[in-house]
């Protein structure tokens, strides 16, 4: 699967590039994976309605932008890497305004997505995966510790105490995503895989962004992989954009919802849970970057990266 990565994503089909991103996630989530003994799970309650208490075919999954944690994971890491003198003030302008388009659009125009991630990658080639992993454990402390949502971490912790693995789903860098998965006790990631040579980025995504229908096919793969019921798993997500993962799902849960995911998931009796109030919840509704538009949050410089075997 590696090799398929020196393909350059204009050469292959938007479904294509949606499954190997998919199956190559699936893969480094594995890879990255906790055990039982790590996450040191709590003893599981005797009885429970939901999540099934000791169902070991059931599992969780989360977005994690403006589901698990308040912002963007690869704008925090961004704020860091630009503070690290990683790059430059004209390219976090550039990388701003190019999140700021896709916010205030809310389309996906391929000529702008691909400007986007060809900019994003730019700045990782030819750094090593050891060092922006170092930096990404510092930024984790400094900028995302404190943004984590307690109801959705909750949740989360409500699947492990019933003995389930709980993975985060995110179009942010799988390096990145696994840090704080690992961080907040969780079982892995599934994140936008890049590849690396000799511990070294290459500036070459595996398949594309995981992100839509990405997700989804990344989903499914762990799920086989696993030998998951994907009817007795959960999902959950903000954003309409991840409705293919919720829908694969035998409980979606709409968390922190944009508008337009709300409105589905009250057109399917789906479970909303809300934990924003106030302010908080008007600054936080926005649209959230996602994607390439994501990546380009002034943070590419995080891309995770696929080691490509020789």
């Amino acid at each position: 699967m590696a090799a398929l990565g020196w393909l350059t994503p204009r050469r292959r089909s938007a479904t294509a590039r949606s499954v190997l991103a998919g199956e190559a996630a699936a893969e480094a989530a594995q890879k990255t994976a906790l055990s039982a003994e790590e996450i040191l799970l709590p003893a599981a309650p005797e009885k429970s309605v939901f999540p099934v208490a000791g169902d070991d075919r059931a599992a969780a999954f989360f977005d994690l932008d403006n589901t698990v944690m308040q912002g963007a994971a690869i704008f925090h890491f961004g704020r860091g890497l630009y503070k690290r003198k990683f790059f430059q003030r004209r390219e976090l302008t550039r990388f701003a305004w190019q999140q700021a388009w896709f916010r205030l659009a809310g389309v996906e125009d391929p000529e702008h997505m691909q400007d986007a991630r060809d900019s994003a990658l730019s700045i990782v080639k030819g750094h090593r995966v050891s060092e922006l992993m170092t930096i990404g454990e510092e930024i984790y402390d400094e900028y995302m510790a404190d943004r984590i949502w307690p109801g959705t971490r909750a949740l989360a912790q409500a699947h492990l105490d019933a003995g389930q693995k709980v993975w985060l789903v995110t179009a942010a860098p799988v390096e990145t995503a696994t840090i704080i998965a690992r961080r907040l006790g969780l079982t892995g990631a599934l994140g936008t895989v890049a590849e690396s040579v000799d511990g070294v980025y290459t500036g070459r995504l595996v398949g594309e962004p995981l992100h839509g229908p990405a997700k989804a096919e990344a989903v499914r793969a762990l799920a086989a992989a696993e030998g998951l019921d994907l009817e007795r798993c959960a999902a959950y997500s903000d954003s309409h954009n991840d409705i293919p993962m919720l829908s694969l799902v035998g409980h979606p849960y709409a968390v922190n919802p944009d508008t337009k995911l709300r409105k589905h998931a009250r057109a399917l009796d789906w479970r909303l849970r809300d934990y924003r109030t106030g302010r908080k919840a008007a600054k936080v509704g926005i649209p959230a970057a996602a994607g390439v538009g994501a990546l380009a949050g002034g943070t590419a410089a995080a891309v995770a990266l696929h080691r490509r075997r020789r």
